[in-house]
């Protein structure tokens, strides 16, 4: 007869429970047997009751009609604290438990105590087959990855169902309505089998010969003891080796059996056909039913196979088990096909978060930046938080951190329109109160419910003075070089796509040495804390590093970053984290030097004077004079030619010589070979080939043309 206990976690011993016998002695009842740890391929472990030769096992007297007895699931709850409760069955009845924690908490399990009073042999062999595959495919479906999902396929069944399995997957597997291309290729994704014996039980003869239904004569040595190399196992795939890769030929025996999707014996005369085909023809088959080849088909398309063993000392298989068979091999492919599924989510809801966010900051003149980003939870990987750091003309820099309200693929897509739209008007140089303006329509063109909150920055190095602007977001805090740390107090405004709100700014003190922090609601809030209290431990933690690090100089950023995330216990990861901090360094007065040009013919010659006299200034007449003074001449006279009113030429001296040249005209310049005829159009040629950058950037009173020269012993000098 086959069993089908119903697998388990964690092993559990077989227990009998002492029954009051005629004479008034306690003897054990008709134990059972449990079927131990399937979830771990191992064999079910009978109760020494079980064994009609042991004079022990007696049977007790059935009680009076309608009076249960204690079974051996009372006893074995018993044994492990529980309150055995009255049983449900009568002695002698098969009674299934779950080592006494139920079926949801351990996958289930079995006792099948003897006799068959009530119950016949085929209703009973049916009843456990039921249960088997209630509890197995509760073990497949709990799997919520490829792996997973294989592995529960092969720890209910073996050896509970058979003796060895093999898996084999598609290779690659097909996603969702994609069509595959090329030939069918099955590549073996795992297999199990019957562990040896010795590493199973510690019991009698009798508990081993019973686990695997052997007959002990011949495996007994001279002394009596058992001879474990003689007991015959189903080996992994180095004892009985199977082909790794197999291309399915069109119209051939294997092709045909995945066609057909219901599962065949390996007695079959097409299963004799394929399974050489899919194993190898060296790899050995049981003969008779022992084997069942079962494809494995998904929602649309067959996605691999299984191949069931059992080994020649096991009972062969039965007409149901086909039908076992292929309940375990639908419920595998399709949690297969779900998996695959949640894969390919994953995989794009990373590759969407990678790119909504800067792949690097960049590290503009007299600022040093550092940022993180950490999402909600490993199954929650992208969500509406973003950061950004956007160099202006000028030296200055646009700092951006915002947060879309949700956490879905929807979020990350609104994060990336409100982020590009950020950049984009930030290159427009408009005022940060603006920038949110424009930010709040564009949310409101996206839809109704589309909200999210916002802080933008501008730092201006030279002048030493940031301003910002707020719609709903958390407030910054400057943490000063000598230790103290300050919440600004930044007008709070409304979240962006309010609508029909007015945004205000407000210009601060940026001093060198200083360091602001942004940040998203996920660092301060939680459900253990309210926004305000975690604003408060933000504080007093950058107070604190700072008053560790000294307080003559300031911590170091990416440390500093490290630790503030370190200030998050297990419970206050409630929602994703953007975190972007600002070291202020600024550039010193005297590394300035600015001037305002008439846009008449004699502005390049006053401006070539007035670069080389800044040049004396900071020593490097002799080595960029002539350089500087060509293409400031160059860049003046095209600025001249179209502004209308003064033009601004400033020097920056900070790890390069910066110069910048502004104008009333919004045309950019543009780069283009000159003729040999035309008088101009090799000005941005120069520029081009002399400078270490250059670039033009559109303001909302004009343009910038900038271009940078390296400094006297750089590595970059040209």
């Amino acid at each position: 007869m086959t069993e089908y206990p119903t697998s388990q976690e964690g092993p559990q011993p077989a227990t009998a429970a002492a029954t009051p016998a005629p004479g008034g002695s306690a003897v054990p009842s008709a134990a059972g047997v449990v079927a131990d740890d399937l979830g771990h391929g191992k064999a079910p472990v009978p109760a020494e009751a079980t064994r009609p030769e042991i004079p022990t096992a007696r049977r007790p007297d059935p009680g009076p009609e309608g009076v249960p007895a204690r079974d051996t699931e009372a006893a074995h709850n018993a044994g492990h604290g529980e309150d055995p409760g009255p049983a449900t069955a009568p002695a002698e009845s098969v009674a299934f438990g779950d080592g006494g924690g139920g079926a949801g908490r351990h996958g289930g399990g079995a006792v099948i105590a003897g006799g068959q009073a009530g119950e016949t042999g085929v209703a009973r062999r049916e009843g456990d087959r039921l249960r088997f595959v209630g509890a197995a495919t509760r073990r497949i479906a709990r799997g919520i990855d490829l792996d997973e999902i294989v592995l529960g396929l092969c720890r209910a069944t073996v050896p509970t169902f058979s003796d060895a399995i093999l898996v084999y997957l598609r290779d690659p597997l097909p996603v969702g309505d994609e069509r595959p291309v090329g030939p069918m290729v099955l590549r073996l994704r795992r297999t199990d089998r019957l562990r040896p014996i010795d590493d199973l039980i510690d019991g009698t003869k009798a508990a081993v010969g019973f686990a695997v239904g052997l007959d002990l004569a011949g495996v007994t040595g001279a002394s009596g003891e058992l001879d474990f190399s003689q007991l015959p196992l189903v080996g992994p795939q180095g004892d009985l080796p199977a082909a790794e890769l197999c291309e399915i030929r069109a119209g051939g025996a294997l092709a045909e059996v995945l066609r057909g999707v219901r599962p065949v014996f390996g007695s079959s005369a097409a299963a004799r056909a394929a399974l050489p085909e899919l194993l190898g023809a060296e790899h050995p088959l049981p003969g008779g039913q022992r084997a069942i080849l079962a494809p494995l088909r998904g929602r649309r398309r067959v996605i691999g196979a299984a191949v069931f063993l059992r080994s020649p000392e096991r009972p062969a298989f039965e007409q149901n088990d086909l039908l076992v068979a292929a309940q375990l091999a639908t419920h595998t492919a399709l949690g297969i096909d779900k998996a695959v599924l949640y894969g390919r989510e994953a995989s794009i809801a990373d590759e969407l978060q990678r790119t909504m966010l800067p792949d690097s900051l960049p590290q503009p003149t007299g600022v040093r930046l550092a940022s993180r980003y950490l999402p909600a939870a490993e199954t929650a990987r992208v969500g509406g938080d973003w950061y950004d750091a956007i160099p202006l003309p000028g030296s200055r820099v646009a700092l951006v951190v915002g947060d879309v309200m949700g956490h879905s693929m929807t979020s990350a897509a609104i994060m990336g329109q409100l982020r590009t739209t950020a950049q984009t008007l930030a290159q427009l140089d408009l005022p940060p109160a603006e920038v949110l303006h424009h930010l709040d329509e564009q949310a409101q063109r996206l839809g109704s419910d589309r909200m999210a909150t916002c802080l933008y920055a501008v730092y201006d190095p030279v002048s030493h003075r940031i301003t910002i602007a707020n719609a709903g977001h958390p407030p910054p805090v400057l943490l000063h070089l000598g230790g103290l740390a300050e919440v600004l107090k930044v007008p709070s405004g409304a979240p962006i796509g309010v609508g029909g709100v007015d945004f205000e700014a407000v210009e601060l003190d940026a001093p060198a040495g200083a360091t602001l922090l942004l940040y998203t609601d996920g660092l301060v809030e939680s459900r253990m804390r309210d926004v305000w209290t975690g604003i408060e431990q933000l504080r007093e933690r950058l107070a604190t590093t700072a008053q560790l690090t000294g307080l003559d100089h300031p911590p170091p950023l990416e440390a500093l970053c490290d630790d503030v995330l370190d200030m998050l216990g297990p419970g206050d990861r409630d929602d994703d984290i953007a975190l972007l901090a600002a070291r202020f360094v600024g550039i010193a007065p005297n590394d300035v030097a600015y001037w305002s040009l008439d846009p008449e013919e004699t502005a390049p010659g006053r401006a070539r004077r007035f670069a080389r006299r800044a040049l004396a200034r900071w020593g490097l007449e002799e080595e960029l004079s002539d350089s500087l003074e060509l293409l400031v001449s160059e860049v003046v006279t095209n600025a001249v030619r179209y502004a209308e009113r003064p033009v601004t030429l400033r020097l920056l001296r900070t790890d390069v010589l910066r110069c910048e040249v502004g104008d009333d005209s919004p045309q950019l310049p543009r780069q283009r070979r000159a003729r040999d005829t035309d008088e101009g159009g090799r000005g941005l040629f120069l520029v081009n080939r002399m400078a270490r950058r250059w670039g033009a950037t559109r303001l909302s009173s004009g343009k910038v043309v900038w271009f940078e020269l390296a400094l006297p012993g750089s590595p970059e000098r040209r």
